[in-house]
């Protein structure tokens, strides 16, 4: 018995539960739902198809909070970005429309990052401002309207697209995911954010500019919801106030569940995309066992929850 509980205290049981939960969720759709199409080739791809979004958010948000900060603002990015890039198509090639995207993630990352990194404010309240300050800005880009995406190229290249019968949308995200893996393990600058989150007094002692690495990850997590937005676009044709607005809490629980410390010096890009799988994966069960959107938040609140008490007990608080 005292082996058997010396073996558990070595196994690091927040890298194993999202896999264990997806794989027990997963089972348990199966049987309970096996009547109502969750196995279907068609359901199964719309699950990851639906959460390629989410996934290149929650790639971002693995970085900031690896180094100890959290960056609230991303579904607010998302929204401007879209809408951004959408306005600038209308009279400008799809490049263009692109850059403006993609800039205004950046931008906003960097404006972030500034407040945060050199002004030294916490990084909650910056985000929880500027979550509000960009979601008003995405409601008055357009007096609330849609933006509709006409040009077939876009549309193709960031939503209904497919590249030897894989979806555009999957390729995406297995491209986000491996770039984002490599350079979150295998990098210096990986490995500074990691130093940083779990020690900044050692960090900083040890030779690493910790409010670049600050700066660097808001605006890795502005970039990667600016490219979220293109993806929206490029999925639903059209871009509005709204996109991103409901993906706050379905990112910070797939980055919770997936591996990522609460508190920074601890993340997994791969646990992270497991974890989007995984609450697309519940949020389209809750559907078919025709639960209400109600029913789906209160499931969702409930994994954070469980989440977050597995990641304080692992890091003894």
């Amino acid at each position: 018995m005292e082996g058997l509980r010396s073996i558990t205290r070595k196994l690091d049981l927040q890298h194993y539960v999202v896999y264990l939960g997806f794989l027990a969720i997963f089972a348990f759709f199966a049987i309970t739902l096996s009547g109502d199409g969750f196995l279907t080739t068609r359901n199964l791809s719309n699950i990851v198809l639906q959460t390629a979004p989410a996934t290149i958010m929650a790639i971002g948000f693995v970085f900031v909070l690896s180094a100890g900060e959290i960056d609230l603002s991303f579904g607010s990015i998302t929204a401007v970005s879209a809408l951004a890039g959408a306005v600038v198509m209308q009279d400008f090639p799809m490049v263009i429309g692109i850059a403006a995207g993609l800039g205004a993630g950046l931008a906003i990352g960097f404006f972030n990052g500034l407040l945060v990194a050199y002004l030294r404010l916490p990084s909650f309240l910056v985000t929880l401002a500027t979550l509000g300050l960009f979601a008003g800005l995405a409601r008055s880009m357009t007096n609330l309207r849609s933006i509709p995406v006409i040009n077939d190229a876009f549309t193709g290249f960031f939503g209904s697209g497919a590249l030897f019968g894989i979806p555009s949308l999957i390729l995406w995200t297995l491209g986000a995911v491996i770039i984002g893996h490599l350079i979150y393990r295998e990098t210096r600058f990986g490995a500074h954010v990691i130093a940083t989150g779990d020690n900044p007094g050692a960090a900083r002692v040890s030779g690493i500019k910790v409010p670049r690495i600050r700066l660097a990850v808001l605006m890795i997590s502005g970039g990667c919801a600016g490219l979220a937005g293109l993806l929206y676009a490029g999925r639903l044709q059209a871009a509005k106030y709204t996109l991103g607005e409901s993906d706050l809490m379905t990112v910070i629980a797939a980055v919770i569940v997936g591996g990522t410390a609460l508190n920074g010096g601890k993340g997994s890009v791969v646990g992270a995309l497991v974890g989007s799988l995984l609450m697309g994966m519940l949020n389209n069960g809750l559907i078919l066992m025709g639960l209400s959107v109600s029913d789906q938040m209160i499931v969702r609140g409930l994994i954070i929850l469980i989440a977050v008490a597995i990641s304080l007990r692992d890091t003894g608080r």
